[in-house]
């Protein structure tokens, strides 16, 4: 069932179309206008609004990749999060991808693209050949004693680095956790993270665990600070 919200300042009215309560809290699907938007635990997650910054993530990844030679002739990557399917299906649109593993812990958000509204975002991507499905937890899959390694890790988790609206997510932008990520690239693998907002401590962090090449790639949004990628590759 679905509940509209009333309209506000002239804006068009939200309507709710899913809530449930999962393991880590509440999320919600809304739609606002022609747009959707996830709600995890009462706070703003993403939307559907623009998807330049999730879908340079994909490409960042891959530029860098060819910049120095790739590790594989059709190389390997992992994307941390499904969200709206932005990432995924800008992966999935690029056929020197070879696998294409992605990781999302909630069914909700599985289900809004399966069935739902969110299907038209992903684009058909999760039923390409190329692309696995893992139903886990990031942390928990990284964390494997016997882990794939993967030539690109592109992660899109909650607000990114400096602004986690899940607590347990802090451990995936600590030393500990960027240490795991380095050793779940291959040689000369990159790494490319999504953040809400710049950060210069997350850089100084990617550098003291290891990782080289550190940048940053910045795009404009409408309000506020430009989201981010942060980019940085495990050397050969």
């Amino acid at each position: 069932m679905t509940t509209a919200l009333p309209e506000r300042d002239g804006h068009e009215a939200v309507v709710t179309l899913d809530r449930r309560e999962g393991p880590y809290g509440e999320v919600v699907l809304r739609q606002r206008g022609r747009d959707f938007e996830i709600i995890a635990n009462g706070c703003f997650l993403m939307d559907t609004v623009d998807g330049r910054s999730e879908r340079l993530l994909i490409q960042a990844a891959l530029d860098e990749l060819d910049r120095t030679g790739r590790p594989a002739e059709r190389p390997s990557v992992l994307i941390g999060g499904l969200g709206v399917g932005f990432s995924l299906a800008y992966a999935a649109a690029e056929p020197r991808w070879g696998r294409i593993a992605i990781v999302e812990r909630e069914t909700a958000i599985i289900d809004w693209h399966r069935t739902g509204p969110l299907g038209a975002f992903s684009d058909g991507a999760l039923d390409d050949e190329r692309v696995e499905v893992l139903h886990t937890d990031l942390l928990e899959y990284l964390g494997a004693a016997d882990g794939e390694r993967y030539d690109a890790l592109c992660l899109d988790i909650d607000n990114g680095p400096d602004w986690t609206v899940t607590e347990s997510n802090d451990g995936l932008y600590g030393a500990d956790g960027l240490a795991v990520l380095w050793h779940r690239l291959r040689s000369g693998g990159v790494l490319a993270v999504w953040s809400a907002q710049p950060s210069p401590a997350f850089e100084e962090a990617l550098r003291a665990v290891g990782f080289t090449d550190v940048v940053t790639h910045e795009i404009p949004v409408a309000r506020g600070v430009p989201d981010v990628v942060h980019l940085a590759r495990r050397a050969a």
